[in-house]
């Protein structure tokens, strides 16, 4: 197996800066050497270029930085394509969430061209849903994945082709704990599969992601995988820009990866949310690079 290592250093779909380090975060925790020792050809691309905010100006409060997220994103997604049409497996490391526009929209650009389409497992403690017409913040990295069904501003829909991307049968969204009010109705009419942390509790994380799984994975050629570290409880990733109380723990995120290895359906994979200056000893990074490793065959757990 070969895989092809590409960053996206961007920063400007969040409040806070630092997540632009992630990519290099990762990499410092050992990612290629771990990944070589299992086995697998491993190509690091480097990062594509991304503007930082001292140079920029916001134009529309509601969608800021749109016109550089919106070329980072077309650049990433061109990337994933590239990568998949070479045989190689995409590893995307961000980055804030909103880079998944480009990543899912590359790999989905891919399948289309073969007359495939492709599923959608999006771990994290939020829901990313929202629009221009609902977000509190202004903020892409809360909008990803409503863009990537479709909705949202046209210069982040289109890319990667006019067409919806991601199917929202198969779509699921993975230990949420933390939606803004009017996300939640977008949520409910999307028609997404929703598995939040309190159900997680209750039905246990293996039997959430047999049903996850088998949403993304029917009638498709696959899924790309969209991990948010920040699903993960503040406890086990402190490196985050958007922390939340109640998330996953360590165990549980390597039950998801290690469930996603175990299906063979995973198409593309991307770690987002990382950020090295709000972290403690490069903890974060250190568990983004260990669950890329258990998605990729690594077993951690008996």
């Amino acid at each position: 197996m070969k895989v092809e290592l590409i960053g996206l250093p961007l920063d400007l779909g969040a409040d806070h800066r630092g997540v632009d380090m992630g990519p290099a975060a990762i990499r410092i925790a050992g990612l290629k050497k771990e990944l070589i020792k299992l086995g697998i050809d491993v190509v690091d691309k480097g990062d594509l270029h991304v503007d930082i905010p001292e140079i920029l100006s916001i134009d529309n409060p509601k969608l800021k930085y749109l016109p550089e997220i919106s070329k980072a994103s077309t650049q990433l997604s061109e990337a994933v394509r590239d990568t998949l049409s070479r045989g190689a497996f995409p590893v995307v490391l961000g980055g804030d969430h909103a880079i998944a526009i480009g990543s899912v929209s590359g790999s989905a650009a891919y399948f289309k061209e073969k007359g495939q389409k492709i599923g959608l497992i999006w771990v994290d403690a939020h829901g990313d849903m929202n629009t221009e017409e609902s977000t509190p913040s202004g903020n892409i990295h809360g909008m990803p994945f409503a863009v990537l069904l479709g909705k949202g501003a046209p210069e982040l829909t289109s890319i990667g082709g006019r067409y919806t991307k991601i199917n929202p049968e198969n779509a699921v969204l993975v230990g949420a704990r933390d939606i803004d009010k009017r996300e939640r109705e977008h949520i409910k009419n999307s028609g997404i599969a929703v598995y939040t942390m309190s159900e997680i509790d209750r039905r246990g994380i293996h039997e959430i992601m047999i049903e996850a799984i088998e949403y993304a994975s029917n009638g498709t050629a696959g899924f790309h995988v969209s991990f948010d570290i920040d699903a993960l409880d503040p406890v086990a990733a402190p490196g985050v820009g958007t922390p939340v109380e109640g998330g996953l723990t360590m165990r549980e995120a390597h039950v998801i990866m290690e469930a996603i290895a175990r299906s063979k359906q995973m198409v593309s994979l991307e770690m987002v949310e990382v950020n090295p200056i709000l972290d403690t000893k490069n903890q974060t990074a250190r568990l983004a690079s260990h669950l890329i490793l258990s998605a990729m065959g690594k077993r951690i757990l008996g």
